[in-house]
C-alpha cells in the first residue's frame, strides 16, 4: 500500500524520528540515503522517502509491501501521527466518528 503526509517539519527531522520509530517496532533499516530509508523485518517491508514541496511542506511518502489494512500499513499511519504530534504538540488523537 502507499500512503503519504504532508507536514511543515524539514526532511532531516522526519527520517530521524522514522529511524526511531520503526526501530523500536523491531524493523531493520536497509537502503539508507539523504532523501528515503527502507525498513524490513516480520511485518513486511517499507520504503519511506520525503521531498521538499514548493519550499514550505515535507511530503512523506511510505510504501509497503503488504496488501489491505496490515499490522505495518496501522504502524505507518500512526508514524505520521507522529510527525503531526512533532509539528503540533497540541494535536490530539480523536475518532473520526
Amino acid at each position: 500500500m502507499r500512503h503519504f503526509h504532508r507536514t511543515s517539519l524539514a526532511p532531516e527531522t522526519v527520517l530521524a524520528s522514522a529511524d526511531r520509530f520503526f526501530a523500536a517496532l523491531g524493523l531493520t533499516p536497509g537502503a539508507v540515503n539523504a532523501r528515503s530509508r527502507s525498513f524490513s523485518g516480520a511485518l513486511g517491508a517499507l520504503t519511506l522517502s520525503v521531498k521538499m514541496e514548493g519550499g514550505h511542506y515535507t511530503c512523506v511518502d511510505a510504501h509497503t509491501d503488504q496488501v489491505g489494512e496490515s499490522r505495518l500499513d496501522k504502524n505507518v499511519k500512526r508514524f505520521f501521527n507522529v510527525v503531526h504530534r512533532t509539528a503540533d504538540p497540541r494535536h490530539t488523537i480523536e475518532a473520526g466518528y
